[in-house]
């Protein structure tokens, strides 16, 4: 009898179905990455797409956002209040209402009138222009370096002497853009490059080539155009920035005690002060992020993926609220462990300065009273110079925008260096004082022993 072939089983034919239908999805998921990515390797390829031709003059990001729309969409949010993180961020407020002691700190300096919380850098110019300090002042022209997008064009025209120090109320007529991208970026090449002369001429005291810079040490530089230290050098008032001996407060210090400088003299004391700036550049410098390569832009402007590309955030604001995009990068750690590590840092800084304040105020009462006693400049000189190291160290962190974030073990040394040096000069005017009221005892006694 002839054997005959099984026939398939209706579960084998079903088994047979399966398989196809799932080579078929297996296939077009294969195809569909294949296809993602092939597109995004021509989006890559594409990128930036030049809607425009961007003039070697043109100040106005919204027209480089028509080529960089993403990074424009960013930038736009400088405008945008986030609100105030524990000791700073973009809501405005006034310092010297938060902390009094300022205002006896600066007495007889504008920043005694009016010192504000920052806001975002769209209104870099605006809030320079609204400030009591430009109308209480004849300030210098050199004021508008950082904070009007027109300086380059303006130095071209006028010279760096004569842009400096014509009086700012006669060029703000002239300023109309805060921070562009023209400030960092090569118009046709997009390339990082430095557009404030006072950085290149600083710079090249100390030995670097700005032009041999790696695009990472330019994401640093590009910041380092403005926030740092400076002073108005000399009766055409060319901003300088004092780094000839390095980039430490005692290097600072020792270039303003070569050339004999002072920003102003204390109304109470009449010590020659310094009043220090912004100085995150410097004191960056310093740390452990610094030392171990991190750029500025890495945590203020870090990475995005946008599609295939990956571009930097221009929304430049706190790393205190953006730590999963700003630290977690690099720290493998929660937000929470990492906003505490932040919090710490700044919380002990924050009391070092209250205690720097405090013990600055005792310093300013002793050399009041002794001079209220008849003690000459040259008695109190030694009082005089140990106020102004003081105060200057006290400044130098305070006015710096990280409350020591940026380098903690630097500014617990500057601050216990301040500390140490007012409470010098409170001594020092006390020792005055009482050999002042010795005199006038001994004078006392004389006067009534002759009657």
């Amino acid at each position: 009898m002839t054997e005959q072939t099984p026939k398939p089983t209706k579960n084998r034919t079903w088994l047979y179905i399966g398989l196809f239908v799932l080579a078929a999805v297996a296939t077009l998921v294969v195809v569909g990455v294949l296809m993602n990515i092939q597109g995004k390797k021509e989006e890559a390829t594409q990128y930036p797409l030049k809607i425009v031709e961007i003039a070697p003059d043109e100040l106005d990001p919204a027209v480089w956002g028509l080529n960089f729309p993403v990074q424009y969409d960013s930038f736009k949010k400088t405008a945008e209040n986030y609100g105030p993180t524990t000791y700073g961020g973009s809501e405005p407020y006034s310092k010297l209402e938060r902390v009094p002691a300022m205002t006896r700190i600066w007495a007889g300096y504008a920043f005694s009138k009016d010192h504000n919380e920052d806001r975002g850098h769209a209104y870099a110019l605006q809030d320079q222009i609204d400030t009591e300090r430009v109308k209480i002042v004849e300030q210098p022209g050199a004021c508008a370096n950082c904070h009007a997008a027109e300086t380059p064009q303006l130095i071209a025209e006028m010279g760096w002497e004569g842009f400096n120090h014509t009086p700012y109320n006669e060029l703000k007529e002239q300023l109309h853009t805060g921070s562009s991208c023209a400030d960092c970026h090569d118009p046709d090449t997009m390339a990082l490059r430095i557009t404030r002369p006072a950085f290149i001429n600083a710079m090249e005291k100390r030995g670097i080539d700005v032009t041999q810079a790696t695009r990472q040490e330019m994401r640093t530089y590009v910041c380092a155009q403005c926030h740092v230290e400076y002073y108005f050098q000399g009766e055409d008032k060319l901003l300088t920035f004092p780094w000839d001996n390095g980039l430490t407060i005692d290097n600072i210090e020792q270039y303003y005690n070569d050339v004999g400088f002072k920003d102003w003299t204390h109304k109470e004391t009449g010590a020659p002060m310094l009043k220090m700036q912004h100085s995150e550049f410097e004191l960056f410098s310093t740390g452990l992020h610094a030392q171990s390569g991190v750029a500025c832009a890495d945590c203020h402007m870090p990475y995005v993926r946008e599609g295939s590309v990956k571009v930097s955030d221009h929304w430049l604001r706190s790393p205190k609220v953006n730590v999963a995009t700003a630290c977690q990068t690099c720290h493998k750690f929660s937000e929470a462990e990492l906003t505490a590590r932040i919090e710490t840092i700044q919380d002990r800084t924050a009391q070092l300065l209250r205690s720097s304040e405090e013990a600055l105020i005792a310093a300013i009462d002793g050399i009041v009273a002794a001079r209220e006693a008849g003690a000459t400049d040259e008695e109190l000189n030694t009082a005089l110079q140990l106020h102004r190291a003081a105060s200057m160290r006290w400044d130098f962190i305070s006015s710096e925008n990280s409350t020591g974030f940026h380098s903690p073990q630097e500014s617990a040394r500057v601050l216990a260096d301040s500390i140490d040096l007012a409470r010098q000069a409170e001594l020092e005017a006390y020792k005055v004082l009482t050999a002042k009221q010795g005199v006038q005892a001994a004078a006392e006694v004389q006067l009534v022993s002759n009657q």
